[in-house]
């Protein structure tokens, strides 16, 4: 088991906070996460991180997977104090921190989330996890199933695709992992790219538009720049900010804000 002390992080929040599908509450203040095929437990006293993993899988996995390296209260530290607003949302959603996930996972949890809710969102990376993801096993010999693999939904159709009740976006997703599995889209290649070249690259999937693409941008990518607009941040947009967000002023780490405003949005 590792115990690292650890500021601005709060997993309820992060589990909650629609950019991770597989983080579970699972009672008295643990929560389950699988990710990149690994899974692990882990709960928090105060400030104390506790993780149920061996030393050199938190430094390999764990510790980059939370952005842990990175210091969120300089963040939260530059909002303007005459900005209400992001005051605000940062007392509600400060805890959320910016995960560094597996981007062929996030590439379809996005194409996943259009048009949908977080709940449901869950419920669909479940099931195609449990029909086509590899079977594993935990540390307590419980299975689980990792996400499945670009070349392991390729050989999927989108009626395959049905009973994991994804509706139109089944064709979004046979179609996209055809297209990373053959190589039409690097995902190695979008890695190494620039924020607005990876943006456009990632536009080249099926079922990837805009937002999709911002969203992969932010939680795969790390491109904290990235400020993903759905209806959530319109509205905040419409409400607070009328002339625009002020991205000159938090040029580098906007993408963090507006999950401070996104998560306030909903959980307000």
């Amino acid at each position: 088991m590792i115990e690292r002390n650890v500021t601005d992080l709060d997993l309820g929040q992060i589990a909650r906070s629609g950019q991770c599908f597989r983080m579970n509450d699972i009672g008295e203040g643990r929560f389950s996460l699988i990710a990149s095929g690994r899974y692990i437990e882990l709960w928090q006293r105060g400030d104390a991180l506790y993780c149920d993993c061996e030393e050199d899988e938190w430094e390999a996995v764990w510790r980059p997977y939370f952005d842990l390296d990175t210091d969120y209260g300089a963040f939260k530290r530059a909002v303007s104090p005459r900005d209400k607003y992001l005051q605000s949302a940062i007392q509600v959603g400060g805890g959320i921190r910016i995960l560094r996930q597996e981007l062929f996972e996030t590439i379809i949890c996005f194409i996943i989330s259009q048009q949908n809710n977080i709940n449901r969102i869950k419920k669909c990376v479940e099931n195609i996890s449990l029909l086509f993801g590899e079977t594993c096993y935990n540390k307590s010999k419980e299975v689980y199933n990792a996400f499945p693999t670009p070349q392991a939904l390729a050989a999927v159709t989108a009626e395959e695709l049905a009973p994991c009740r994804l509706g139109y976006r089944a064709r979004y997703i046979a179609a996209a992992s055809r297209q990373i599995a053959c190589g039409e889209v690097d995902l190695d290649r979008v890695a190494a790219l620039p924020y607005e070249e990876a943006k456009a690259e990632l536009m080249r999937l099926t079922g990837v538009g805009v937002k999709v693409a911002e969203c992969i941008c932010l939680f795969a990518l790390h491109h904290i720049d990235a400020f993903p607009i759905d209806t959530h941040i319109r509205d905040m947009l419409d409400r607070h900010y009328p002339k625009g967000f002020p991205m000159k002023r938090y040029k580098g780490f906007a993408g963090v804000l507006q999950q401070y405003g996104f998560y306030y949005e909903i959980y307000a």
